[in-house]
């Protein structure tokens, strides 16, 4: 086989566009909090000491937005002045409206429920048209490629040593990068690996030095590096300037980040800040539950399942799965069992993987799939035994 490259980032929660994700998400937290039949679409623009929270919330709870940003920035680590994004000073606007009642039509009775259909899980209409997309393969435990996951790793492991004082100069903003050569479909080495570390004023040397001992060589599988693998810790130089001062921050814009890694394909839709009725989140969620029981009940070595959704109704239009060649039976047979096995109603979703909780926050920064230090509804696999009876049938 050829060997080939790929390369996938993964950023702190300090980075500009992660700030953003993660107040979005509190606030759909706070709210899920006391109102579980909420409707929420919220989203966030972060600058020099700035935050704009913005979007359509249709709920019955009560919560204070601007302390929830405050107590968002504080506890990612933005709360000195010098940072020039500080919780204490931060100017927070409000824009926020009742969701469209033309939306509202479609989400609250499914297009089935209109023609007849009289099954509870008929009565949540999709929230948006779009495609979606959930991927696995056995490439690492948690069925996750490995650029991604090291890459999150290295992230993950990036802010523990900011936040224990094991490093004590670095800032919160900061990002990852991870090349792995492969052989075929087998990774067989780390190529390149980057971290790019926010610091006070500091020597290069030594930031250099401490990334390299106590963040890069414990996350990197020894197996797969060798004297070739290429390691670029900071390689502008200065990072003193970071977070939304040195780079505005948006909601959504790091979709791939939030995925895959780009190792899968997908459809466009962010997830932060909004509630599973958005099957841009929840569809999502569902199609990686799906794809890594596929996996996981050995019927592929990788799988990709797709969903498309047309606002209003409940039923997908579209259901595929493509497992890349690595199948041991025919990706038709898969896909009938698939559909056999989950149900991709948004009702059903949300009852499936329970998801009008509080539980986005913790979604916000190192990826959404492959959690293992999270127990996330959508990474369980308790359907197993039911998809391998369905391929039988």
């Amino acid at each position: 086989m050829t060997t080939r490259l790929f390369t996938s980032e993964s950023v702190t929660e300090g980075h500009p566009d992660k700030v953003c994700d993660c107040i979005s998400d509190a606030v759909l937290d706070a709210i899920f909090a006391q109102d579980a039949a909420a409707r929420v679409a919220c989203e966030c623009a972060a600058s020099t000491n700035l935050v704009l929270v913005m979007g359509e919330i249709t709920t019955t709870a009560q919560v204070d937005v601007k302390d929830i940003v405050r107590d968002v920035v504080n506890s990612i680590g933005y709360n000195k002045p010098e940072y020039g994004f500080d919780a204490t000073s931060l100017n927070v606007i409000t824009a926020l409206n009742h969701q469209s009642p033309d939306i509202a039509l479609g989400v609250d009775h499914a297009l089935e429920q209109k023609s007849g259909e009289q099954e509870a899980l008929f009565s949540t209409g999709a929230g948006d048209q779009g495609m979606m997309f959930g991927y696995a393969c056995d490439e690492t435990p948690e069925y996750m490629p490995l650029p991604i996951s090291l890459a999150h790793a290295l992230t993950r492991k990036l802010t523990e040593a900011r936040k224990s004082g094991e490093i004590p100069y670095l800032r919160p903003d900061g990002k990852s990068q991870v090349t792995v050569e492969y052989d075929g479909n087998t990774p067989v080495h780390i190529n390149t690996v980057v971290v790019s570390a926010q610091h006070d004023e500091v020597d290069m040397e030594q930031l250099r030095t401490d990334i390299a001992q106590k963040v890069i060589y414990p996350i990197l599988p020894a197996a797969l590096c060798d004297a070739r693998t290429r390691i670029l810790v900071n390689p502008t130089g200065r990072f003193v300037i970071g977070g939304p001062t040195g780079d505005s921050g948006l909601t959504g814009r790091k979709i791939i980040v939030d995925t895959y890694g780009g190792y899968a394909r997908h459809g466009g839709g962010a997830f932060s800040g909004k509630d599973p009725t958005k099957v841009d989140r929840s569809g999502a969620y569902i199609a990686r539950y799906a794809a890594k029981h596929v996996v996981a009940a050995g019927l592929a070595k990788q799988c990709e399942i797709q969903l498309a959704y047309a606002i209003g109704v409940a039923r997908p239009v579209s259901v595929r799965v493509d497992t890349f060649g690595t199948g041991v039976v025919d990706d038709a047979i898969i896909e009938r069992a698939v559909e056999k096995t989950f149900d991709f109603r948004p009702a059903a979703i949300i009852e499936t993987l329970g998801l009008r909780r509080p539980i986005y926050r913790q979604t916000a920064a190192y990826g959404h799939f492959g959690r293992h230090d999270l127990d996330l509804p959508w990474e369980r696999l308790d359907r197993v035994d039911a998809l391998k009876k369905a391929i039988q049938e």
